[in-house]
């Protein structure tokens, strides 16, 4: 058949967008916050060490104790299933139109890794567009493989990054003593490295350089190689394998969805929780909270995030909570503007050139932090799109990776309102 090549390439339109998939990816960023937040506040070691900073007593144990069982890693599990399953719709678009998708998906993913760059170094070392844009460099090459062989890949994926970290645990009697205390200091730090990170971070722009760019580094660099490309890349692959099977777009049958939820939250929230109570019982010692507790939480989380999948694909079948729903998806269709505005907004209320708040905020009062955050980010990404096509960032990702600039304003034909229909 032959090619059209006088078909312009340009972004999907709002009429043509999958608003289950919209509504997840709302749904996700948000528990992506009620983790990250505690990075934004807290020191380095609180994120997977709750013993290592702050109260952990009445309310704020129990918002510790709900993030790690119900959020932690679980909406970055669905976020990447998400991303892969983008990278697949957004390239066989292309091929409809009769174009070829690689120029333009490595220049999307180039410009992302610069802009991820830019955001780790600039602003928050915990940044994910980096790695997603690496790993989208390489997924990219297994698209058009069978569901079933994606699945399969992926999975040998993610079970090599807990092999690793099998394989870690397994060599700490054999490390240097140097290394062994440099590595529990870095999980449990001491008063005196307390005090200066949260110096740092009360600092200046540029004196927070002092711990954001080395810790930034070493991320993008081993903790990339080992965990994150292989852990990532292959959910991204799921990710795609589950859009070709209708799972993400909500195709399947409504029994097929209660099954998924069902199955999922009794096998994942059982092995969460027993990470915690491992963890907890050893006083969160580095030699069981950061192997078996993260074990059991890293393969409990893929479990739940797919009850939570499920669960939202039974709400758009259902149409339920529309209102809910209509905002969800806004915020979905903003995600890259809304993911940015998390950092510009928390490093301003927690950083020394801002309020400086580093460290004096407790669990509780962060989730407060969240739910506010939450509200106005639903009010605003619909008021916005009631305007515009796209959100800002998200018009500038597409401005640069189409080489031109993209019609912001909505245009008066119905079918580019904002209208969000199930």
């Amino acid at each position: 058949m032959e090619k059209n090549n006088s078909i312009p390439v340009t972004p999907t339109s709002p009429s043509e967008r999958i608003v289950s998939l919209d509504v997840l990816r709302g749904f996700a960023l948000f528990g992506i916050l009620v983790v990250n937040i505690q990075a934004f506040a807290m020191i380095t070691a609180a994120l997977q060490n709750p013993n290592a900073f702050g109260d952990l007593t009445g309310l704020n144990y129990v918002v510790a104790l709900f993030t790690r069982v119900f959020v932690q890693n679980k909406f970055w599990t669905i976020f990447s299933l998400l991303f892969g399953a983008g990278i697949w719709l957004m390239t066989s678009k292309m091929k409809e139109k009769g174009k070829k998708p690689a120029g333009i998906h490595y220049r999307r993913m180039l410009w992302l890794l610069l802009i991820g760059l830019l955001h780790a170094y600039v602003l928050w070392y915990g940044d994910i567009l980096f790695t997603y844009a690496l790993c989208g460099l390489l997924v990219y090459l297994f698209r058009n493989l069978s569901p079933k062989k994606l699945l399969i890949i992926g999975l040998v994926g993610i079970c090599l990054c807990s092999g690793i970290l099998g394989l870690v645990e397994w060599s700490l009697p054999h490390w240097p003593q140097e290394m062994l205390e440099q590595q529990l200091e870095n999980w449990q730090p001491g008063e005196e490295a307390i005090a200066n990170e949260i110096a740092i971070y009360q600092g200046g722009w540029w004196k927070q350089m002092e711990h954001r760019v080395p810790f930034t580094l070493g991320f993008q660099i081993s903790s990339f190689l080992i965990f994150m490309l292989w852990s990532a890349g292959g959910l991204m692959l799921i990710g795609m394998a589950f859009f070709k099977w209708g799972i993400l777009s909500a195709k399947k049958s409504k029994a097929f969805y209660r099954n998924m939820l069902i199955i999922g939250a009794v096998i994942g929230v059982p092995l969460v929780l027993w990470g915690w109570i491992i963890s907890a019982r050893h006083n969160w010692a580095f030699e069981y909270a950061m192997f078996k507790g993260i074990q059991l939480n890293y393969w409990g989380s893929m479990f739940l995030s797919l009850a939570y999948i499920a669960g939202i694909m039974l709400i758009c079948q259902s149409r339920l909570m529309p209102r809910i729903t209509r905002s969800l998806a806004a915020v979905g269709r903003m995600a890259f503007t809304n993911y940015l505005m998390h950092t510009l907004i928390c490093t301003t209320l927690f950083y020394g050139h801002g309020f400086g708040l580093f460290g004096k905020i407790n669990r509780t009062g962060q989730f407060l932090i969240v739910v506010l955050i939450l509200a106005f980010q639903m009010w605003f990404s619909t008021l916005w799109l009631k305007h515009f096509r796209f959100g800002p960032f998200e018009w500038l990702w597409r401005s640069l990776t189409y080489r031109k600039f993209q019609p912001m304003r909505i245009a008066a034909r119905k079918s580019e309102m904002m209208s969000v229909e199930y």
